[in-house]
């Protein structure tokens, strides 16, 4: 690989999950900035945690799937 992590095409086929990854952060920053329902630590703790585990879900198995789909590209240049 060149100087950064995943090259353009990379990138492009993990679009798929760096989109829903700016929407939950979207939802994470209105929900903190602008608490709808008020603030109660329980529901809180609730709402936020409802979102940010699958935040951290999702980025994880983007940059794994990301590290498997330029290992599967650089073995297909090596044939």
């Amino acid at each position: 690989m060149a100087s950064s992590v995943f090259d353009r095409e990379t990138l492009l086929d993990l679009t798929v999950n760096i989109i829903p990854l700016g929407i939950i952060l979207f939802f994470i920053v209105v929900f903190a900035a602008l608490p709808g329902f008020g603030y109660d630590p329980f529901t809180t703790t609730i709402q936020m945690s409802l979102l940010i585990i699958p935040f951290i879900g999702l980025a994880v198995l983007t940059y794994v799937s990301g590290k498997a789909i330029a290992q599967a590209e650089e073995e297909l240049e090596e044939q």
